[in-house]
């Protein structure tokens, strides 16, 4: 099970330093990252390739298992703030269709890329080295709640947004629906359960296993599909399947499998 903890691992870094390297190939942050309108960063070039080569060195650090602790915990308070300061007065301030379940779409995906850091923290053992990093460790044993969270609003979606989604499909799989509908039962029921802590372990590596096959069969071929100029948000799509995989992967590898 500790192997399954370190491929999630690599699995989370990777999808971490793609997302870097896509922030500073397009002068842009992706989609999920921060709420789009914000035009006032236009003249902050800087900011975006700062934030962008923070986001490789980050992720090259946890799939080498350099610094996990600090690095992780460090990553997962950046994005959380995000998520509490920043999405959520968008949502409420700027959003007028924030009474939609569906526009916190990219809010939830923030919030998962945040407490994957924090359950790829809480896999390892080391302990705080400041103050800083002990205060951010208080807040691994929420990484898998977050992401549990996260994970039942993605099967709601599914339920409510079936049919419009059931062309991501591929055309070769028959009853797009019906596995829309089973894709949506499966996310819940496995967000319900690692909050109640039922048979965690299985429960997460199933998930994982279930992400993955999508990550294969779904997004890597409309990646190898995809116009030039939809590319960018294809894998973007494509690494964050990757990293969610790895955040499953990461709680059933995880000698405590903390929820």
């Amino acid at each position: 099970m500790r192997n399954l903890s370190n491929i999630g691992r690599i699995f989370y870094g990777i999808a971490i330093a793609v997302t870097g390297f896509l922030t500073i190939y397009y002068n842009d942050f992706p989609y999920m990252l921060i709420p789009p309108n914000h035009y006032w960063m236009n003249g902050l070039v800087g900011f975006v390739y700062l934030f962008g080569a923070m986001l490789i060195i980050a992720g090259t650090c946890i799939v080498f298992g350099k610094k996990i602790m600090p690095v992780s915990l460090l990553l997962g308070g950046v994005l959380l703030l995000i998520f509490c300061f920043y999405y959520i007065p968008y949502e409420f301030m700027v959003s007028s269709n924030y009474m939609h379940f569906g526009e916190w779409e990219n809010a939830a995906k923030e919030l998962a890329l945040s407490s994957g850091a924090f359950v790829i923290a809480g896999c390892t053992t080391k302990k705080g080295e400041n103050s800083l990093i002990r205060f951010l460790a208080k807040l691994i044993p929420f990484g898998t709640i977050f992401f549990s969270i996260t994970i039942i609003s993605f099967g709601i979606d599914h339920f409510l947004y079936a049919k419009e989604a059931s062309d991501y499909i591929p055309t070769w799989i028959p009853y797009h629906l019906f596995w829309m509908y089973f894709t949506g039962l499966a996310l819940f029921g496995s967000g319900i359960a690692i909050i109640l802590k039922i048979k965690v372990g299985l429960i997460a590596f199933l998930l994982g296993t279930m992400i993955f096959i999508w990550f294969i069969i779904l997004h890597i071929p409309r990646v190898i599909a995809s116009p030039s100029i939809y590319m960018g948000d294809e894998v973007t799509s494509a690494i964050l399947a990757l990293a969610y995989c790895g955040i499953a992967f990461a709680i059933a590898g995880s000698p405590k499998k903390t929820a």
